[in-house]
């Protein structure tokens, strides 16, 4: 019996001690307990990487998956937003067999800031001003584009107002609002 207990021990997988991010952690503060600041640097901007990714990750599972419509998330989409200042985003092409649209949320991004005074006060601009359940999204130039939680923009693009609805009507805002938090 002991030799089928040590056997079966022997042949259960190891468990990692930790996590990458976690171990790249420790090693950027061994590296800078150690005097080696260009080592420690280079391991914290991984971790943030590796961070990042979680984090885009999760942002991504809030683009909605409608009935009727096929999904094809776009994985470069924050590559493009380091040249913007940084922050995250999730986008996906959708298509319904007739239109293709375009989704796209954006978190923690100067942009949004940037955007954020447009979109609270599109009726005093005189912009159209279009509602999703309880958001007010701005509809101006094709897209509809909505400031949630003040840090995350949502944007759909690339077909009319009533086809864009089902699937603006298929995102969780309130759980949106408190992404990251």
């Amino acid at each position: 019996m002991k030799a089928l207990c040590a056997a079966a021990i022997a042949l259960m997988p190891l468990q990692a001690s930790a996590d990458e991010i976690t171990d790249t952690l420790t090693s950027a503060i061994e590296a800078y307990q150690s005097g080696d600041i260009q080592y420690a640097l280079e391991e914290l901007a991984y971790a943030q990487q590796q961070l990042k990714s979680l984090k885009t990750a999760d942002l991504v599972s809030y683009l909605p998956q409608p009935e009727g419509w096929t999904r094809e998330v776009n994985t470069d989409m924050n590559a493009g937003l380091s040249m913007m200042g940084g922050g995250i985003g999730a986008e996906a092409d959708y298509s319904n067999g007739t239109d293709t649209v375009t989704l796209t949320l954006m978190a923690d991004n100067p942009m949004v800031v940037a955007m954020a005074g447009m979109v609270q006060n599109a009726g005093l601009m005189g912009l159209k001003i279009v509602r999703v359940g309880r958001q007010k999204f701005v509809a101006q130039d094709g897209e509809l584009t909505a400031l949630i939680g003040g840090r995350l923009l949502v944007q759909a693009s690339g077909a009319d107002t009533d086809t864009l609805m089902p699937l603006l009507e298929a995102i969780d805002y309130q759980a949106l609002a408190d992404f990251g938090q």
